[in-house]
């Protein structure tokens, strides 16, 4: 009989390279938020991948960047931190990357696959141009071309993490799929409505707090705030008449409907949190730790 395996995978990158994409295929569900806008994964996320022989915990990460503000730097501690115990890293990078971040990476001690993203946009020779880039860098164990997109080369990324964790008994119950709580995807997917609804600086400024989940036999309340830094962010936020905020509802509605497969009454409220991203008692408030 074959020993089980378990091991944690951080999967790590620069922003809008698809991390978040290809946890959510290779765990066969949307956990993340995904979105073109950069900089849409703000927290540390687990996503559990189960089998009969292996457990895989990824953890998938906010985008590598020069942090402007202590948001930002609180985000970059989450990758650092996900490296530290993790048993094997996925390197996320696309072609046209010249940046690679190898000042960081070389300081990895954690075994690390370099993964080749969104190749269905560009020729097997541009391709292999990259690939060859990376892996001449000397700091991967194998170098995967995929497309998480089109679910391209999933099974050789499983096949070589499993290669690299250890023998171990499962860290969670097998039926779980992440570590965080029901209410958490709720506010995830309401900001990830905000990301897709409004421009510019709002969907930055922006942070979901769920006030009340109440279950009753044939629907659920849920009751959010909204908040954003600024007094003169709110109209923009409502809408004329309130069109923009009904908009975001019904959309969120839809979803959380989806997700929870349940009747939802969703309540949505916005106030202002000022300059919320830079104070760390905000940050503290909002589960940023």
């Amino acid at each position: 009989m074959s020993k089980h395996k378990a091991g944690f995978v951080s999967i790590i990158g620069k922003p809008n390279v698809g991390k978040s994409t290809l946890m959510n295929v290779l765990l066969g569900q949307t956990l993340s938020v995904t979105n073109p806008k950069a900089q849409t994964t703000r927290h540390r996320i687990f996503g559990i991948l189960n089998d009969e022989s292996y457990q895989i915990v990824y953890s998938d990460t906010p985008g590598v960047l020069k942090p402007n503000y202590l948001l930002q730097k609180k985000m970059l501690h989450y990758v650092y931190q996900s490296l530290e115990d993790a048993d094997v890293a996925l390197y996320l990078t696309e072609i046209g990357d010249k940046n690679m971040l190898l000042p960081i990476l070389e300081k990895v001690r954690t075994p690390m696959i370099g993964i080749v993203n969104k190749i269905d946009l560009h020729t097997q020779e541009t391709i292999q141009e990259h690939c060859d880039k990376l892996s001449n860098t000397g700091l991967f164990i194998q170098t995967i071309p995929t497309s998480a997109k089109y679910n391209f080369n999933l099974e050789k990324i499983i096949d070589t993490i499993l290669e690299c964790i250890p023998e171990h008994h499962p860290f969670f119950p097998k039926d779980q799929v992440s570590d965080r709580p029901v209410r958490f995807f709720i506010s995830e997917i309401i900001r990830e409505k905000i990301m897709v609804f409004y421009s510019k600086e709002i969907p930055y400024s922006c942070q979901v707090v769920i006030n009340s989940f109440e279950e009753q036999e044939s629907i659920i309340k849920i009751s959010t705030t909204i908040f954003v830094e600024r007094d003169s962010q709110v109209p923009i936020m409502i809408g004329k008449g309130g069109i923009r905020m009904k908009r975001l509802g019904k959309q969120a509605r839809m979803s959380i409907e989806s997700f929870l497969q349940k009747k939802v009454f969703l309540e949505q409220r916005v106030e202002v949190a000022k300059n919320w991203r830079a104070q760390d008692r905000s940050l503290q408030r909002f589960g940023y730790h």
